[in-house]
């Protein structure tokens, strides 16, 4: 899952980014509203974390532009968006609803309900699957972390779920190395590098015989349904 965060505080933002990062999320960061207007326009994340008193271009401005704008081809829908602002009030609540905000948590927070909120977004987008994914024989449930095949546990790395998740989201289509790298790593991530094959690699070991990911040259990975 791919997360952009949008916080004008740049020690915050951090924080954030790595516990989102810690939870094998793919996190992007800016700090102001136009230079994530410049990113939306070239990435779909799933979820965007907005603060509202941006600079640049204000969070309601860049909520709305996030909601209203038309489907283009090619893109998997919008973004969810979660407003996370110090603005706390009931009226605050509402108004950023009204603008069309997704969910809405105010400053401070208690961060494991962040990450309970935005996988309770990601669900509610329109493509989203159910909560746990299946697919021959191997269960993965992303909010609880828990993935097991035929029922053995598997003791998987934060990348290595986060891989396996979205081969079984894409499941029976392909996965190329680079949308890996865009859905599991971050824009931050060197598309020379071989850190997919490597973890791909692990995540196979890891599952066993007989073996559940096909990887065809030239066009990537998947884990196909079981006959």
């Amino acid at each position: 899952m791919r997360i952009l965060v949008v916080e004008d505080d740049p020690a915050l933002a951090e924080v954030i980014a790595e516990g989102l990062r810690d939870q094998g999320l793919a996190v992007d960061l800016t700090h102001d509203g136009l230079t994530a207007a410049a990113k939306l326009d070239v990435t779909t994340p799933d979820v965007v974390i907005l603060d509202r008193d941006l600079p640049g271009l204000h969070g309601d401005t860049l909520c709305q532009m996030i909601t209203e704008a038309p489907l283009r081809a090619g893109r998997p829908g919008r973004p969810m968006v979660l407003m996370l602002t110090a603005a706390g009030a009931p009226g605050d609540r509402v108004s950023g609803l009204t603008l069309g905000a997704d969910d809405y948590l105010s400053k401070p927070f208690h961060f494991p309900e962040l990450i309970l909120r935005i996988h309770a977004l990601a669900r509610r987008r329109p493509y989203a699957r159910a909560r746990t994914l299946s697919v021959a024989g191997i269960d993965l449930d992303p909010v609880r972390r828990i993935a097991t095949r035929d029922g053995r546990g598997l003791d998987l790395s934060v990348k290595e779920f986060a891989v396996l998740a979205a081969l079984l989201q894409a499941s029976p289509g392909f996965l190329s190395a680079e949308a890996l790298l865009d859905q599991v790593w971050d824009e931050n991530a060197d598309p020379f590098t071989n850190t997919v094959a490597v973890t791909v690699g692990r995540l196979r070991r890891k599952l066993g015989d007989p073996p559940a990911i096909v990887t065809t040259p030239g066009v990537g990975y998947r884990v196909p349904p079981a006959e």
